[in-house]
């Protein structure tokens, strides 16, 4: 760590902390979530588990439950100036003794603000680099807060999961060289309505639930109404009434931090886990490890200094089951098998034996560590217990894929300072001030002889220039290329009409854009340019021209044309080109463009043709092309599958291709394409 010459004054703990919590609404007037509140108290107990994370729709009360653990929390006994909350050495008399911070991380947090960095105010004042810790500082053995994790910046994320791990920040930026601890109560939540989760990020967390898992009954949804309506309008009283159970909550996890230390867990439970762990085809050993430290919390609660069976089985629920990859395979589990019949009953020559077993069995039992008699996974992977399902992952039920981003240096949402590049710059005044700070004093001292004394300016240089690295929210546009040529073009035209204005419905919500090209007689035209509005759709789309030949090779280059333009324009992230057509050409690219041609080209030189324009399509790094063949297989050629094949793209064989069905089948691909973009 730097010396304390090194850091900004404001980053030191006060002489005296106030109490600046508000009254949180109380944990046990929280109606149902009986799993939720046992992950938080386990969480609180034992920091092994690193953190927990919990998903459900809007409303759904999961910050409430956040900041309700946080209330429960015993004050902690800080060194005094430390700025990252650092427990005070044995032998040490300056402590102060403080109540756990509440740290919310905003999404729009830049990683300087979450790390720490140049305070630009002390390094003009001192002339000479001055540390000031982010975020994570005061988060250190406090909360640690994220809504909507799922919305937070991939690099952000990827900070705190190595935080998460490792338990300290190192800070190598901007001349500085700094480590210092960070260990918080890690809690995130979001809304599976808003995207999914990385799996390797679920999988840092010890404990994954979902709060939709538990729906309330329709009395609890009275009473949780009535203690919503009591906090808001007699807030004190909810919380007197409350109050002996939030004082016994908060004086269990007191007492269950101390015997944490004693408890112990033998060879034969590690082994059970592990069996679970296995049985439910978790991957990694994370699980397991997670599993093992939540049945020591499990069994400190409860004042033991053992873990039970119900401490190995509440360990299962909450750790391994949500990692459970054969529910994941397999959602719909079959009914457990029925018992077998009992075995008949023992003769009386067995009974002395018997009644010696099972007394040395009692014996046993109160001297041994219990192990449960059954495993709660079957050895196919499958649930014993159907109610085991609740504590089951639910992140599927959002929309598959996610929304990508591009990066730009001219629009979007500001993430992080960079070194110039390009022709385009939008400076970023922080970074750069935090960049000449150090250097001003020097610098004020060359100027010294052709300035007054006093100045003020703050001289800037060209290394200390920054520049803005932006991201925004990129949507996808998808290109309907629709054979309208033959006898067959209205049932094609109408099919991609009505798709197109289904996919729209939705355009919004993903940022897609759609747009519509037909071929047919001598060219191919963009009958819909790429849009979003629906009503622009449907009336450039009310009349299109049918009939004629197929120039199916300036149709795929068009195509292409019209990605290349919405993908330089910085509002699309990626192009889909949606194919519908038999495959069959029999007008040639140069005809198209109106060059007069030596010599009319063959069947075999057409399909050549067309197959080189669709592997230029391929070598787009950003265009993907989406086959649908409405080829009668009975005269099959096969065409279509080769273009699909050329373009390295996704065939699909749909010979009465409805609206709905190519709508349904072009979102399915299209989510496809888009998580593996």
């Amino acid at each position: 760590m730097p010396s304390e010459r090194g850091f900004s004054e404001k980053a030191k703990t006060p002489k005296v902390l106030e109490d600046t919590r508000v009254d949180d609404f109380p944990l046990a007037a929280v109606v149902g979530q009986d799993a939720v509140k046992v992950a938080l108290l386990l969480a609180a107990v034992n920091k092994n588990l690193r953190g927990i994370i919990l998903s459900g729709r809007r409303g759904t009360g999961k910050s409430i439950m956040a900041r309700a653990i946080h209330a429960l929390l015993p004050p902690i006994e800080v060194q005094k100036g430390s700025f990252c909350n650092q427990a005070p050495q044995s032998n040490s008399d300056d402590v102060v003794v403080m109540k756990p911070y509440f740290v919310q991380i905003p999404l729009n947090v830049t990683e300087d603000r979450l790390l720490g960095s140049v305070d630009i105010e002390e390094s003009l004042s001192r002339g000479e680099p001055v540390f000031q810790p982010g975020i994570l500082a005061k988060a250190n053995r406090s909360v640690l807060y994220v809504d909507e994790l799922n919305l937070l910046d991939d690099s952000i994320v990827n900070i705190l999961l190595g935080v998460l791990a490792d338990g300290q920040v190192v800070v190598e930026r901007e001349g500085f060289s700094v480590t210092y601890p960070c260990e918080p109560l890690f809690i995130a939540t979001y809304n599976v309505e808003e995207g999914e989760i990385r799996p390797h990020v679920l999988d840092r967390f010890a404990i994954s639930l979902s709060v939709d898992n538990e729906p309330l009954t329709q009395d609890q949804r009275i009473e949780a109404v009535n203690m919503s309506n009591m906090f808001a309008d007699q807030r004190q009283e909810l919380i007197s009434q409350f109050n002996e159970e939030t004082q016994e909550m908060a004086s269990r996890i007191i007492f269950s931090r101390e015997f944490l230390n004693d408890v112990v867990v033998t060879k034969e439970q590690i082994e059970y886990l592990c069996t679970e762990a296995s049985r439910g085809q978790c991957i990694g050993h994370r699980g397991e490890v997670f599993a093992v430290e939540a049945a020591k919390a499990s069994a400190a609660l409860d004042n033991r200094d053992y873990v039970s069976e119900e401490d190995l089985r509440t360990a299962v629920k909450l750790v391994l089951v949500p990692r459970a990859m054969s529910l994941l395979n397999n959602e719909q589990q079959s009914a457990p098998e029925p018992k077998s019949a009992p075995p008949p009953p023992p003769s009386s020559s067995d009974n002395e034996e018997e009644e010696e077993e099972e007394t040395e069995t009692k014996e046993q039992e109160e001297t041994n560590f219990q192990v449960p008699e059954e495993f709660l996974f079957d050895p196919e992977g499958g649930i014993v217990d159907p109610n085991l399902l609740q504590f089951a992952s639910k992140q599927n039920s959002g929309r598959s894929g996610k929304r990508g981003k591009i990066y730009s240096f001219d629009r979007g949402r500001y993430i992080k300072p960079v070194l110039p590049r390009g022709d385009t710059w939008r400076i970023a005044l922080d970074a750069t001030l935090r960049a000449a700070a150090p250097l001003q004093k020097i610098r004020r001292e060359r100027y010294m002889d052709i300035t007054s004394s006093n100045d003020r300016r703050v001289y800037i240089r060209n290394q200390d220039i920054r520049i803005k690295k932006m991201s925004k929210k990129a949507g996808t546009l998808v290109i309907f290329l629709v054979d309208a040529s033959g006898s067959m073009a209205l049932n094609r035209m109408n099919a991609a009409k009505g798709a197109a204005i289904r996919l729209l419905s939705s355009a919004y919500e993903s940022r897609d854009k759609i747009s519509l090209i037909s071929f047919q007689g001598e060219n191919a035209q963009v009958l819909l340019p790429p849009t979003r509005s629906v009503a622009m759709a449907k009336r450039r789309m009310e009349t299109m021209p049918c009939g004629g030949g197929s120039p199916l090779t300036h149709g795929l280059f068009l195509a292409s044309k019209v990605g290349i333009q919405a993908l330089s324009s910085g509002d699309v992230g990626q192009a889909i080109i949606v194919l519908i057509s038999d495959g069959r050409a029999n007008i040639s690219l140069s005809q198209s463009l109106g060059e007069a041609p030596d010599t009319k080209k063959s069947k075999a030189e057409l399909k050549q043709e067309v197959l080189d324009m669709a592997r230029k399509i391929a070598a787009l790094a950003k265009v993907k092309l989406l086959c649908i063949d409405t080829e009668n297989k009975f005269v099959s050629t096969g065409i279509a599958k080769e273009i699909a094949n050329a373009a390295n793209g996704n065939y699909n064989y749909l010979p009465k291709a409805t609206d709905s069905a190519v709508a349904s089948l072009a979102g399915q691909v299209i989510s496809s394409i888009k998580s593996n973009f």
